[in-house]
C-alpha cells in the first residue's frame, strides 16, 4: 500500500504543479495589462505575436510532420474514432457544465450518450448514441463563465498550448479536475494521451489548417479572430459557425486587412 501512496502523491502534486503554472501565467497576464479600449481584444498582441512564432514552428517541425505521417496510415475511420474515444471521455465536463448552465435536458443527452457509446461503442470508439438521436454537446467551464455574464478578458497565446482568453483560462483550470480520470492517473498516462489527441486532431484538420494559412493575409489575426468568435459562437449556441477553429469565410479572410 505504501507504494501506491507516494505515487499518489506524486500525481496530486503534478496536478496541482500544473494547474499552479498556468494559473500564474493567466494571473500575470491579467495584472500586467495597462488601460485599454474595450474593443481591443488583444492588449498583449506583441507578447502574444512571440509566442504564436513559438506554436508555428512546433507545428512546423514537429505537429504536422507527426500528424501527416498519422494521416497517412491512419484511414478517416481510425481518426474518427480516436476523437470519439477523446470527447467520450470528457463526458464529465460536458454534463457538468450542461447543468451549470441550467440544461438539464442535455445534461441528460450527455449521460445517456456516455452509457450507450461506453457500452455500444467499444469504450466511445463508436458513436452509436448519435444514431438513436442523442446529439453532441460541446461544453465546458468558460462558457459557463461567459453564459453567466462574464467577459472573455484579454485574449492570450499560451506557448505549448494555444489560444485562450482569461475567462477560458479560468475555465480550464475547473475543467480539469471536472475531467476526474487526471486526478487517479499519473502524468505518465495523461501527458502521452493529450498528445496522440492533438496529433489526431491535427490530422483531421490539415488541409482546412493548409487553407487557412495560404488565405490569410495575418494568419495569427486569423487565428485570434476565429478562436473568439467560434467562442462566442458556443455560449450563445449557433453552432452552425462554431464547428472549429479554424471556421473562416470570406469576411474573416478579409478581416486582416481592415486591421
Amino acid at each position: 500500500m505504501r507504494p501506491l501512496s507516494q505515487r499518489g502523491q506524486r500525481r496530486r502534486r503534478g496536478f496541482l504543479r500544473l494547474h499552479l503554472l498556468l494559473l500564474t501565467t493567466i494571473a500575470l497576464a491579467s495584472l500586467s495589462l495597462p488601460a485599454r479600449a474595450a474593443d481591443n481584444p488583444d492588449p498583449l498582441e506583441g507578447l502574444n505575436r512571440k509566442s504564436f512564432a513559438v506554436n508555428e514552428a512546433v507545428d512546423e517541425w514537429l505537429l504536422e510532420p507527426v500528424a501527416r505521417g498519422w494521416d497517412y496510415i491512419a484511414h478517416e475511420k481510425v481518426q474518427e474514432c480516436v476523437a470519439n474515444f477523446f470527447y467520450n471521455i470528457r463526458f464529465p465536463v460536458v454534463m457538468i457544465n450542461n447543468l451549470l448552465q441550467g440544461k438539464p435536458v442535455h445534461a441528460a443527452q450527455d449521460l445517456g450518450r456516455f452509457a450507450i457509446n461506453t457500452v455500444s461503442g467499444l469504450g466511445g470508439f463508436f458513436d452509436p448514441a448519435s444514431k438513436v438521436g442523442l446529439v453532441r454537446h460541446d461544453e465546458d467551464f468558460g462558457q459557463t463563465l461567459g453564459v453567466w455574464g462574464i467577459g472573455p478578458g484579454a485574449y492570450l497565446m499560451i506557448p505549448g498550448i494555444g489560444p485562450l482568453s482569461v475567462r477560458d483560462g479560468v475555465g480550464y483550470l475547473v475543467d480539469w479536475p471536472l475531467a476526474i480520470y487526471p486526478i487517479f492517473l499519473g502524468f505518465e498516462y495523461t501527458f502521452p494521451a493529450r498528445v496522440i489527441d492533438t496529433v489526431n486532431w491535427r490530422a483531421q484538420n490539415l488541409e482546412i489548417i493548409a487553407n487557412s494559412k495560404e488565405a490569410s493575409y495575418d494568419y495569427y489575426v486569423f487565428v485570434r479572430n476565429a478562436y473568439l468568435q467560434r467562442r462566442e459562437a458556443l455560449i450563445n449556441d449557433t453552432e452552425d459557425t462554431a464547428e472549429d477553429l479554424y471556421y473562416s469565410d470570406e469576411e474573416e479572410q478579409n478581416a486582416p486587412e481592415d486591421e
